[in-house]
């Protein structure tokens, strides 16, 4: 049984790992050092219930539907190519180093929506959790599928926590203005092509 939880685990782990939308701004906030816990539970959460949701025949659903499937596509598109102006923006100003003090802060709020957004308003995360994960786990004998559930689930959280809080081991390189202008653009960039290929799919 110790192996449906481990493939469970691997599968989730190797899916999530990909750099996507979601994981640019969990490492973004973690670099920067706001919300930092607020935005690795609500990421994890969102992939708890996307996951559980998937296994429970939800994917099945979403794909049986041209409907639900066009509304997450555009829906989404919409919301990356906002949060890739404000990257590029960001980038272009410049001036910004690793000084908490010189940048607007989110509110708790503010965070926790744009935690969810890049978790429930990306059609990147149903595929991955909801399509593929939840096809598998379908797949499992009943009695097998929460351990299978369990073990994408734990995935989940390791990685975000490594990602959130890891991402301080790289606050001495972003203390040059100049690495956040990168980063910046490089997101800007990373999201408008997110967004492109779902308008064009």
């Amino acid at each position: 049984m110790s192996h449906v939880y481990f493939n469970g685990f691997l599968l989730t782990l190797g899916l999530i790992m990909a750099i996507g939308a979601q994981n640019a701004h969990v490492l973004r906030q973690g670099l920067r050092g706001e919300h930092v816990l607020l935005t690795v539970s609500v990421s994890a959460l969102c992939d708890m219930l996307l996951i559980t949701l998937g296994i429970a025949g939800l994917g099945s659903l979403f794909v049986a539907s041209p409907d639900l499937m066009a509304a997450a596509r555009y829906g989404g598109a919409a919301f990356l190519l906002w949060y890739g102006a404000r990257a590029l923006r960001s980038a272009l100003r410049g001036g910004r180093a690793m000084d908490f003090a010189e940048h607007a802060r989110m509110s708790r709020g503010q965070a926790l929506l744009a935690a969810a957004g890049f978790s429930l308003l990306n059609p990147h995360a149903y595929l991955d959790t909801v399509v593929l994960l939840g096809s598998v786990g379908s797949q499992q004998a009943e009695d097998l599928r929460p351990l299978f559930a369990a073990g994408a689930i734990t995935a989940s959280v390791v990685w975000f926590v490594a990602l959130g809080y890891g991402a301080r081991l790289l606050v001495p390189l972003f203390a040059r203005p100049i690495a956040w202008r990168v980063l910046d653009a490089l997101v800007a960039l990373m999201l408008w092509a997110i967004a492109a290929s779902l308008l064009l799919a």
